[in-house]
């Protein structure tokens, strides 16, 4: 064996600063980016708002935008006004300061329901392939997940809390946790750092540069990284101390709160929509609002000074142009990924926003990351905190999705669309005979849609429906 020189042509993804920061914004809600943006602009004097001269001109330009020019889609759809529905986007204020009191929408449609990391976690388990058994043990493992995302409780101690409805043995619980664990945010359901860290590392792809030595430091010699250095590590798991540091830059980019992302921002319920969704000529289109895309570029004066001057009397200014850019393009992305989801979410569920929630099909996030290419954690990023203006309201992106059970004729419906159904029937039942459980489980049945009595009961309970006998009404 000799040592000798080879060189190597290939591409890989590095979890670079840049591609944290478009991840980061990708989940933020609007209102959570405005704050951002203006942040950024306090800081980097290579960044300003668009003037107002600019924000009065009309929408045009490329048809995704960026972060100074139109929003995505706004080119070729425009949402125009007195054709079918559309909204006044032209009056909406930008900056996401006051209401839209003047388009007619109260504050009531205004405010959002706070949502919790368990909230965001029960709604991934309703969407997933499970039976109502493991549903039930996934939410009392989400129940007993700490602030930061952390399952501190041992799997007996779960085990015991589902007696006596449920006996599931730790091993069933470990299954069931397994596919928590694959929730977003990543790293959620860990039992420990390593797990959480572990976690977050399996779900970047394998081009990732040192995510395999990664993988070793977070299984063991992470505790010791302190005391032995990168030099210690590198000789431990014999490997180039160059490797070692590329490893361990990587897993301190990784977050050991996973839980807080979510938990940081429970305090904001004013919804702003993200985008706008609107018919035209019979033909359903969907746009970003003004918002969803602030009004930001880059200062022109200092870009053209730093091109007079040397790279040494220029060196602070042309990092903070570099971070403007990259503040620019990360925007850029967000919203053509926002905008990529919620065309598709368009496509699939056309029928919903047409006829309510009866014609809202099963849709699942896989479905979603299948068809645009992009991966589940993506997609989930995209959709939370989101909301989209609709001829039916504002509504948030997730009611977009739905679980399903098989109906006679081959096909699914969605469990939205069941309670939908149900809440008909109950509408128009005799007052002074009302149906109960049973009798609409029939009544489902003989419309091909065959749910058992205790799942009528259970979407009845979620829609705060009282029983058959409470209902009795005596004219």
């Amino acid at each position: 064996m000799k040592a000798r020189l080879q060189t190597s042509l290939g591409q890989s993804l590095v979890m670079t600063p840049q591609l944290r920061q478009a991840i980061r914004l990708l989940q933020m809600s609007t209102v959570e980016l405005q704050a951002e943006v203006a942040e950024a602009i306090e800081t980097n004097p290579l960044l300003e708002w668009a003037d107002e001269a600019r924000l009065q001109e009309p929408e045009g330009g490329s048809g995704d935008g960026t972060g100074d020019a139109a929003p995505a889609g706004a080119a070729e759809d425009s949402p125009p006004e007195g054709e079918d529905w559309a909204p006044e986007e032209a009056a909406w204020p930008s900056g996401g300061g006051s209401g839209y009191d003047e388009d007619g929408e109260g504050a009531a449609e205004r405010m959002a329901d706070v949502e919790t990391l368990a909230d965001h976690l029960l709604w991934q388990l309703h969407l997933s392939p499970l039976s109502a058994r493991d549903r039930r043990i996934g939410a009392m493992l989400i129940d007993a997940l700490d602030e930061d995302g952390y399952l501190r409780e041992p799997l007996s101690a779960i085990a015991d809390a589902l007696l006596p409805e449920t006996r599931a043995s730790e091993e069933e619980i470990l299954t069931v946790l397994r596919q928590v664990q694959r929730f977003d945010p990543a790293g959620v359901g860990a039992r420990d750092l390593g797990e959480c860290l572990r976690l977050q590392l399996e779900v970047l792809p394998e081009c990732t540069p040192g995510r395999a030595l990664a993988r070793r430091i977070v299984a063991g010699p992470m505790e010791r990284l302190p005391k032995i250095g990168t030099q210690g590590l590198a000789h431990e798991l014999r490997a180039p101390p160059e490797d070692v540091e590329e490893a361990v830059q990587l897993v301190r980019s990784l977050d050991p709160r996973p839980g807080k992302q979510l938990a940081e921002l429970e305090h904001d319920s004013y919804v702003v929509p993200d985008c706008v969704i609107w018919r035209q000529r019979g033909v359903w289109k969907a746009a970003l609002s003004q918002h969803a895309q602030p009004k930001v570029s880059i200062h022109r004066g200092y870009e053209q000074l730093i091109r007079r001057v040397g790279d040494s009397d220029a060196g602070y200014l042309r990092g903070q142009l570099q971070e403007a850019r990259w503040l620019l393009k990360s925007l850029e992305a967000r919203g053509e990924t926002l905008l990529k989801v919620v065309r598709c979410l368009l496509r699939q569920q056309a029928g919903f926003l047409e006829f309510g929630e009866q014609a809202l099909r099963p849709l699942t996030l896989r479905e979603v990351a299948a068809e645009l290419g992009l991966h589940e954690s993506t997609v989930s990023r995209a959709i939370a905190r989101k909301y989209v203006r609709t001829p039916r309201g504002t509504l948030p992106l997730k009611a977009f999705f739905a679980s399903g059970i098989d109906t006679d004729g081959g096909g699914e419906a969605s469990s939205t669309a069941i309670q939908a159904m149900i809440r008909r029937l109950i509408d128009d039942e005799n007052p002074r005979k009302p149906l109960s459980d049973a009798k609409l489980a029939d009544l489902l049945k003989q419309g091909g849609v065959p749910v058992a009595r205790r799942t009528v009961a259970k979407y009845r309970e979620l829609m705060n429906i009282p029983a058959s006998h409470e209902r009795v009404r005596i004219a």
